[in-house]
């Protein structure tokens, strides 16, 4: 819905009051506001472009069978720019202003880290994808639901893959200065000593240092046996492969579900950079002996149709915004839009499948995912947004 359709339906709104329209009629007939906070532009943007796509798509969808219960879906979406600055300010206005139901987002930690103690004061229920463990609370922040995995779960699969799978000890870590980043680092390094590996190198470094080569001689002096960088960040991921490449230092690479995304891929000096290295992922958008689960393929067969573009972003990615438009619809027209109501049903929501993967929520547990599946891939197979499983799997 553009500035002017809204225009004109204020208009139509106020015609009709005048010539005698009930209020509660009209109030049926009105749009549902749901806030959406993604980072579209700015350094940590892969991840808000590709849950935009699915977001957008399931909006449509939802709208053209008849919204909820006849109401459509306004989605009023607020570019936080990678900014938690933004982010806050983003908030402020869709629940104190524009009076949204819900909120979606913001989709990076970084921003839902200074964002979601200000949606908990305002009392709208909440949704968010982000993995750092501090953002779901159920005490401090009793309407907010993670339908995505926590930091914990996903550092637990990348430790096991480089610990259990791949049989190294001597590890390197590195992240961003986001929030996101250096509450990676500072969860994964104790999880890696309690595994019995020997971190020899941990450090956090901002995102737009340009010469990453000291940071890795460090690592390479050290006797490092593998690299685990965590960050949404392409260009920074980039630069760690581009440099490996030039030392010709050939240790596998660890981490964050971005070293796969095609943002990076564009970003390599050489198209072997990206060998040997594993990321993050999860097993219903990924390729098992060739084949993709079920759902997830009819999901791409949809895409296709829609011509939604892959080259720059991750099938989990656009399937997360896909799920979560359809959760949050599923809970507006079973419960309505008060928001207790609201978070209520989000409260038996049980082993609910989508195309991303299975969501539980309870009143005491507002993290809703499987730890069985969380896995690792092959950056190197990517296509149409998904990878093989990693060897070992």
């Amino acid at each position: 819905m553009n500035r002017r359709q809204i225009l004109a339906g204020s208009a139509a709104g106020i015609a009709a009051m005048a010539t005698g329209l009930a209020a509660p009629a009209l109030a049926q007939s009105e749009p549902i506001k749901i806030g959406y906070l993604p980072a579209l532009t700015g350094p940590s943007s892969s991840t808000g472009i590709g849950m935009t796509r699915g977001t957008e798509l399931a909006v449509a969808a939802i709208n053209s069978s008849g919204g909820i219960n006849g109401r459509p879906i306004e989605l009023i979406i607020r570019d936080t720019q990678s900014d938690p600055t933004k982010a806050v300010n983003a908030v402020a206005e869709l629940t104190q202003r524009q009076r949204a139901s819900l909120i979606w987002g913001p989709l990076n930690s970084g921003e839902a880290l200074a964002a979601t103690p200000l949606v908990a004061r305002n009392g709208v229920p909440m949704v968010h994808p982000c993995w750092v463990d501090e953002l779901i609370d159920v005490k401090k922040y009793p309407m907010s639901f993670r339908n995505a995995p926590t930091n914990t779960q996903v550092g637990g699969g990348a430790n096991h893959y480089v610990v259990d799978v791949l049989k190294l000890k001597k590890v390197a870590v590195i992240s961003d200065t986001t929030g996101y980043g250096t509450a990676s680092v500072n969860t994964y390094v104790p999880m890696l000593r309690a595994k019995g590996a020997e971190v020899v190198y941990s450090n956090h470094v901002d995102a737009a240092n340009p010469d990453l080569r000291p940071e890795l001689m460090r690592m390479r002096a050290a006797g490092a046996e593998v690299i685990m960088p965590w960050s949404v960040n392409a260009g920074f991921l980039s630069r760690i492969l581009n440099t490996r490449g030039a030392m010709g230092w050939d240790v596998p690479v660890v981490g964050q579900t971005t070293l796969g995304s095609g943002q990076t891929r564009a970003l390599l000096e050489k198209p072997e950079f990206w060998n040997r290295v594993y990321s993050n992922n999860f097993r219903n958008c990924c390729y098992a002996n060739g084949q993709l689960p079920a759902s997830a393929a009819e999901f791409v067969t949809r895409l296709k149709g829609a011509r939604v573009e892959f080259n720059d972003t991750l099938l989990w990615w656009v399937a997360n915004g896909w799920d979560a438009m359809f959760i949050i619809a599923e809970a507006l027209k079973a419960a309505g839009t008060k928001a207790q109501d609201v978070v209520n049903h989000f409260q038996r929501v049980n082993r609910r499948p989508g195309v991303f993967g299975t969501i539980s929520w309870t009143a005491d547990q507002h993290n809703g995912f499987l730890d069985s599946e969380v896995v690792m891939c092959e950056v190197n197979s990517l296509r149409d947004g998904a990878f093989n499983l990693a060897p070992g799997y």
